[in-house]
């Protein structure tokens, strides 16, 4: 079964907002045996909406649409709809009734004509109720498709696709399972990766494929296995993780995309009552960004000093500013003082420091661009070790971060 999806809204095309709404979507019909076939984001434009919609007919299954349902002259989907469609509007009573209520009685506030506007809809439409806003959902068929219409504003959009859309698929298509699995990998690159598991991967059952997606650091490896019995699919992509296991074993962190290094560190920590401190320098305060999105972090992450300026490091941190003119701002040295200091000023049982040139210029050193410094103090020792990132900028910082996740990760694991 496929899809297609549309956010209609120049904004989109003109980068002033990123749709975030596609990618929500296709993970939501995804997890529901749907694939998406294709995406489009188009301007609010009548002709162009129509030209979308005539592409998509009979190509898919169901076409849904975000955005273009708002109550001002720029909001032209209900319209467009109905040309499509050969229907007109009419005023639905409970669309109306619902949008009075909001407005009068939650912005408390005479409604006026362009609220009461927004009950209009195509007399053909399934209506699909929208408890979080004024715009309501629309469902249509034509010939072999079916097409959404659903409000471009997030938090509605995603109520809809969750309350009304998703029950409606489920109930009225035969669709097959889709199921994934994603295992974290950190520390090694994909095509080195790639080399190690190639025997394996040539030798994949054929309802199976593997996808690579790299980013500084780490790379996921998706597995996706398409088939009748759910269950079936999940026993066959066991037997695959396990010969994984035995191939790159030592790289792998987990088997869920949403469980990130940070997070499986994180439930580490916190399972050993443990805590962690940071000193960041050439991450700029990355590594302890990571952390703070985790939620439940409060029980073992207790702050970060971001000395990007050699004074910081001297004046905050406590830094000999003898052993800063000895071995330069990027150094050994000044790693693994930075990171001592950061225990002993947070009283943690680990913390971490980087220190580094990620360019594009020199800072305070000579050391090579994108030469970074990671050093680890552990309740017995601190260690250090010498990378080189290359560049650009974002993705020496990137794999900066991901490096000091894994070799704290490593080091939680030895004890």
């Amino acid at each position: 079964m496929k899809a297609a999806i549309v956010t209609i809204g120049d904004e989109i095309l003109i980068g002033q907002i990123v749709d975030t709404n596609s990618s929500y979507i296709a993970k939501v019909l995804d997890k529901i045996g749907i694939a998406t076939y294709e995406m489009f984001s188009i301007s609010d434009d009548k002709q162009h909406i129509l030209n979308t919609l005539f592409h998509l007919q009979n190509k898919v299954d169901v076409v849904i649409v975000t955005g273009g349902l708002g109550p001002t002259k720029d909001d032209i989907t209900k319209k467009t709809f109905c040309d499509y469609f050969d229907d007109v509007l009419i005023e639905d009573n409970v669309v109306l009734e619902h949008v009075r209520e909001l407005i009068e009685g939650f912005y408390k506030r005479p409604i006026s004509q362009i609220n009461k506007e927004q009950a209009l809809v195509p007399s053909k439409a399934e209506i699909l109720f929208n408890k979080m806003g004024t715009a309501p959902g629309m469902w249509m068929r034509k010939e072999n498709t079916v097409f959404v219409s659903l409000p471009g504003v997030p938090y509605e959009m995603k109520y809809l696709i969750e309350n009304e859309v998703i029950p409606r698929l489920i109930k009225q298509f035969k669709r097959p399972y889709i199921v994934h699995k994603t295992i974290m990998t950190y520390g090694r690159g994909e095509s080195l990766i790639a080399e190690q598991i190639e025997d394996w991967e040539d030798n994949l059952p054929k309802n199976i494929r593997l996808a690579y997606l790299p980013s500084p650091g780490k790379v996921r490896l998706r597995l996706t296995a398409r088939g009748e019995s759910e269950d079936s699919l999940l026993e066959a992509l066991e037997v695959q993780i396990k010969q994984l296991y035995e191939l790159i074993g030592e790289i792998i962190v987990s088997i869920d995309e949403d469980e990130s290094i940070e997070i499986v560190v994180g439930k580490l920590l916190k399972e050993k009552g443990v805590t962690l401190s940071l000193a960041e320098s050439c991450t700029g305060g990355k590594i302890a960004e990571t952390i703070t999105t985790t939620s439940g972090a409060s029980f073992y992450f207790k702050g970060s000093v971001v000395s990007y300026a050699t004074e910081a490091k001297i004046n905050i941190l406590g830094i000999d500013e003898k052993l800063i003119n000895d071995f330069s701002v990027v150094s050994e040295e000044v790693a693994r003082s930075m990171a001592l200091q950061s225990q002993k000023i947070f009283k943690s049982d680990y913390a971490i420091a980087t220190t580094g040139n990620a360019g594009p210029s020199k800072g305070d050193s000579d050391a090579e661009i994108g030469t970074v410094f990671i050093a680890l103090a552990t309740p017995k020792e601190v260690y250090c070790e010498q990378f080189n990132f290359g560049q650009p900028r974002e993705k020496v910082i990137g794999r900066a971060v991901n490096k000091a996740f894994e070799l704290l990760y490593k080091e939680i694991l030895k004890n």
